[in-house]
């Protein structure tokens, strides 16, 4: 009995372990240093870094990892930097003249985001997140805390 009870207890913490697994594949997974890599969903923008490719419309997940103040050049920007798993940042450039600001949004905030990806050597630039007026071009989103803004 004191053999086989060891083995008892190992295998009900094995068993309890795999039940708190993610059960779809597009659920965020945590990467060897704890990061939420969100790869299932990211594998279009990975593409498009490893290629170094613009004009790639695409959807990401990631992480929050900076605010920025907004950029006030032309058409106002709210600018912030996620990370999507361990690779670098991509800035997000979210037009806020054409869509409303991303409201509450701070620092470990996951957002999933739908726009036109360009490549930089920094991890690049994610824009178009928003509605085009004039109907030529896809419109974009950004989706934070059950709440779409475009």
């Amino acid at each position: 009995m004191k053999k086989i009870l060891p083995l008892i207890v190992a295998l009900l913490i094995a068993y309890l372990a795999y039940q708190q697994l993610p059960q779809t594949s597009n659920a965020p997974v945590t990467g060897s240093q704890g990061q939420l890599s969100h790869a299932p969903a990211n594998q279009a923008l990975f593409s498009a870094m490893e290629n170094r490719r613009s004009d790639v419309q695409l959807e990401a997940v990631g992480t929050v990892v900076k605010i920025l103040a907004d950029d006030n050049d032309g058409s106002r920007h709210q600018r912030f930097l996620i990370r999507a798993g361990s690779g670098p940042t991509v800035l997000v450039a979210h037009n806020i003249d054409l869509a409303p600001r991303v409201a509450d949004l701070v620092i470990g905030d996951i957002v999933t985001i739908y726009g036109e990806y360009e490549w930089n050597p920094k991890g690049g630039v994610l824009h178009w997140t928003h509605h085009d007026p004039a109907g030529r071009h896809v419109g974009g989103w950004i989706k934070h805390e059950g709440q779409t803004y475009q």
